[in-house]
């Protein structure tokens, strides 16, 4: 996939991975129940903070990394009908 759409700085774009719809149980949970996802794939990653000495540190996350992330962080986009997410670094707790 190709992104139309370049972060900056110590922001990465990131594809939410949906929750399974279905319980053990065989019930199936409807989009209006279902919880906000919390894990998906870096698509996209900046090219790191920049510190007040001027010192750039890079990204610690890289573009296909499946990432853990904050429940309700980031802004929500739709790009060619996809629904994404743009996050700071600092919203992620960790690469699985």
């Amino acid at each position: 996939m190709s992104l139309k759409i370049k972060p900056l700085g110590d922001k990465l774009v990131v594809k939410p991975v949906s929750a399974e719809q279905k319980l053990a149980s065989g019930i199936f949970i409807p989009d209006t129940a279902a919880e906000k996802p919390q894990q998906g794939e870096v698509l996209a990653v900046g090219s790191g903070r920049i510190l007040e000495n001027g010192t750039r540190v890079p990204m610690e996350v890289q573009v296909g990394d499946k990432v853990l992330y904050s429940k309700y962080s980031g802004t929500e986009i739709k790009i060619d009908e996809e629904d994404l997410l743009i996050l700071n670094e600092r919203d992620i707790h960790a690469i699985l």
